[in-house]
């Protein structure tokens, strides 16, 4: 058997407004790539039908409408995909401890600064920024609009010592 050869390609996060999530990502340094998504054939100002053979690769039912777009943080990846689905019923984002993807990550090199500028955007944070222990990276969390976990998080790796795998 052959090596798997994967790479980054983009995080998917579901959202109740397109719009306002759009906006709350970009207050993070997010932008627009590509206002839609098109291989599912769909875009960000109307909920279009994903076609059928699409929906059933992604385990959702015939018929499902949604309206998405794709960030970029820079230019690399992982890109992410928002995504609102047209659903009366959309269930919550889950908990730190709860299965499952539930928090996203993204590093910064300054979090005293990052976090004091999102706030005066209007971000709410869960925490303060937090020194981890050992001084080995300093950490604060938020939710997106949704209640996505967002955690920012400015590593210190000279404090990580010699043989870590980091």
């Amino acid at each position: 058997m052959t090596k798997v050869n994967l790479s980054w390609g983009h995080i998917n996060i579901n959202v109740s407004n397109l719009d306002t999530s759009i906006a709350f990502y970009e207050k993070l340094g997010f932008s627009m790539l590509i206002p839609g998504v098109p291989y599912l054939g769909i875009e960000k100002d109307a909920a279009l039908e994903i076609p059928e053979d699409q929906s059933a690769a992604l385990n959702l039912p015939a018929g499902t409408r949604a309206r998405a777009c794709i960030m970029q943080l820079d230019d690399g990846f992982p890109k992410i995909d928002l995504t609102e689905y047209a659903k009366d019923s959309p269930q919550g984002a889950g908990a730190n401890d709860d299965l499952g993807m539930v928090r996203l990550c993204l590093a910064t090199r300054n979090l005293a600064n990052d976090h004091a500028l999102l706030t005066k955007a209007g971000v709410e944070f869960l925490s303060e920024p937090t020194e981890g222990v050992g001084s080995m990276a300093d950490i604060a969390l938020c939710r997106d609009p949704d209640g996505t976990l967002i955690e920012l998080i400015e590593i210190h790796l000279e404090k990580w010592g010699a043989g870590s795998n980091s």
